[in-house]
């Protein structure tokens, strides 16, 4: 189990870094990350280094034991390069040039920058490839960085020659006859900067395409240069809807999936969302929690501390779903900086905290784990497609309620509540091994996707779709002849408008009215109401199970070959979405409310109590407050 954190030791005078690792070794760290923001210390001269501080660092590391994920800091360029290359600055979509003074101020594109950066890597490859404390090549840091400079402009338009091959392709594609916006040269083309009114949103889902792949080339570059070294390589995925990465993608190209996880919201909810993402992005390949904060949580501009045990259990959340250990930001939390109130592993308040105690505890606690092949036979799985994401954040929509994420934490917060691990899979992906695939508002889906979804149904499985899906094809152009046309004879109907609500509306069932709501024999626990969106659907195969007051059906059900297809058209709340679960036929675990229990296939169990009080009838019993357990149940 990896265990540790962040450790910027250039912070702190050299006498600290012996008091470092002593409290290290009482908490039981055997992995710190190094370097991340270092750039202006190991080259504070274009060309030349300094790398005794470095030297000393990971010395003392390497005598106590521990070892080390050393970072290339090539996300926060130094002053000098700044004034060095302007250039290479970050420009905004709306022209405006930012000058340094956080970190992040670089361009992706930039030939200033990708020289200085992969000197930097071939300058750390040598000097540390060998070097005994180093476990781990981490590279740069939370990629994400947006540009419209002119540097992005020129490999963008390379980018659209290589993806779409020619002018008249990539007109068809943008549909750029509408508002006269057809290029006739591939230098008329530019990022999508501000602009007058409605931006294209094929242009727009390109860009974000393009952006994605332009950062995972500098990714690889440097990559390419350590991975000489026999060391694992990866960088931190960092989550967000301004973040244009294809996760999806550059899962493959890393050696090791390693995410960052700051809940806002409901924590446990949110680690167990972030943890399945990152397991199912992984794909059956090692992954691991690089960052986490320590004592707080961070939500609406405010730093909430966690209340005793959920440090250890957010974390437990994570391994329990096969995440190689626990890592946190940062290890000493900063006394200066932009980021001085970011908590630490060891507070302000030093070791005596109440924090560092619990984090001492938990290091122990993983110490004493027992090892076990990590697997996880889920039987349900959510589609998750980050360009339907973006293509659904495009402007002109036909109402701003609509939210991809929404419903997606929605559809895995149902599963979650009854007990479900799920994966999380792409369209695209061969999804024969699941019995059941939520489909929440795929706007864009290709029509491989849609073939593969209706094999699925074709061969036995279930499939939930929720509003507004289907309604697009790649390039954001809509499929024709009904809604929603790449779906529509898989789940027999046929929509014609649409109607955004603004009030909720009551939704009942066919020919009865609530309570309670029956569908074939099952009851719903709950009294439907549609929220933010209507449509006017008409059956062309399905049957209607729940209605509008107008008596059009809000849900309906269509066997199709061996299965069944489900469809809504309104956003419900949660209990309404979870009747639609249990009407599926989906199960209810029988863990106790608020325990959150996870099977491995080696008969592995975690028990995670999220509750304040003990619990008993789980293993071990009780289980007490807050507080989680590992045992082997090979029955199971």
């Amino acid at each position: 189990m990896r265990y540790g954190g962040d450790y910027n030791p250039e912070q702190w005078p050299e006498e600290v870094w012996h008091d470092d690792v002593a409290l290290m070794r009482e908490a039981s760290v055997n992995l710190v990350t190094v370097g991340v923001f270092s750039w202006s210390r190991l080259e504070p001269v274009e060309g030349e280094y300094d790398f005794g501080w470095l030297d000393r660092v990971l010395d003392l590391l390497a005598a106590n034991d521990i070892q080390v994920n050393l970072a290339t800091p090539t996300a926060s360029p130094p002053p000098w390069f700044s004034l060095a290359y302007p250039d290479a600055l970050t420009v905004t979509a709306d022209g405006v040039r930012l000058t340094h003074g956080s970190r992040d101020t670089y361009c992706v594109s930039a030939p200033p920058y990708r020289t200085a950066a992969k000197r930097m890597a071939t300058a750390l490859a040598g000097r540390y490839g060998e070097h005994p404390a180093l476990a781990m090549w981490h590279v740069h840091n939370e990629y994400g960085t947006w540009c419209h400079c002119d540097h992005v402009a020129g490999a963008f338009r390379e980018w659209l020659r290589r993806r779409h091959g020619s002018l008249d392709v990539l007109n068809e594609a943008w549909t750029t006859d509408f508002w006269s916006q057809r290029y006739s040269d591939w230098a008329q083309i530019s990022p999508p900067r501000k602009t007058q009114y409605l931006a294209n949103p094929a242009q727009l889902l390109d860009f974000r395409r393009f952006l994605s792949d332009e950062m995972l080339a500098c990714y690889v570059e440097q990559r390419d240069i350590l991975r000489p070294t026999g060391v694992p390589v990866t960088t931190n995925f960092v989550f967000g809807g301004w973040v244009p990465v294809d996760h999806w993608r550059w899962a493959e190209e890393v050696d090791l999936v390693a995410i960052d996880d700051y809940p806002s919201g409901n924590a446990e909810e949110e680690s167990a969302f972030a943890a399945d993402l990152a397991r199912s992005w992984a794909r059956g390949r090692p992954w691991l929690l690089m960052e986490q904060a320590a004592g707080v949580r961070y939500a609406g501009g405010r730093m909430i501390p966690k209340e005793p045990g959920a440090l250890a259990r957010h974390s437990m959340q994570h391994i329990a779903r096969g995440s190689q250990g626990a890592m946190f930001f940062q290890w000493r939390a900063s006394r200066g900086g932009a980021e001085q109130w970011h908590h630490g592993m060891v507070p302000h308040a030093g070791p005596n905290s109440r924090t560092f105690q619990e984090i001492s505890a938990l290091g122990r606690t993983l110490a004493g784990l027992s090892d076990h092949v990590p697997g996880i036979d889920a039987k349900v799985a959510i589609l998750w497609d980050y360009e339907a994401w973006w293509a659904l954040q495009s402007p002109g929509l036909p109402s701003p309620d609509l939210d991809y994420l929404k419903s997606i934490r929605q559809a895995h917060r149902a599963l979650w509540q009854r007990g479900i691990t799920p994966d999380f899979a792409h369209p695209s992906h061969d999804i024969s091994q699941y019995e059941t695939i939520l489909v929440p508002s795929l706007y864009l889906i290709t029509s491989k996707s849609a073939a593969n979804l209706t094999t699925f149904v074709q061969n036995g499985g279930t499939l939930i779709v929720s509003y507004f899906t289907a309604l697009t094809n790649e390039h954001c152009q809509i499929h024709l002849n009904g809604h929603p046309g790449a779906l529509r004879h898989l789940l027999g109907i046929s929509i014609d408008e649409f109607t955004p609500l603004t009030e909720p509306i009551p939704l009942l069932a066919s020919g009865e009215t609530p309570p309670p709501v029956r569908s074939s024999g099952t009851t719903w626990n709950a009294q439907l109401t549609g929220m933010i969106w209507s449509e006017n659907v008409r059956l062309v195969g399905a049957e209607a199970v729940v209605t509008y007051s107008s008596g059009t059906p809000a849900i309906t059900r269509n066997r199709y070959g061996a299965g069944t297809a489900w469809y809504l058209s309104t956003q419900l709340d949660d209990d309404g979405y979870a009747a639609l679960l249990t009407a599926a036929g989906l199960p209810v675990a029988s863990a106790p409310p608020g325990v959150e229990v996870i099977r491995h296939r080696d008969g592995t169990v975690y028990a995670i109590n999220h509750t304040k009080d003990a619990v008993h009838g789980i293993a071990p019993n009780p289980l007490p407050p807050g507080g989680f357990a590992i045992f082997n149940d090979p029955c199971r």
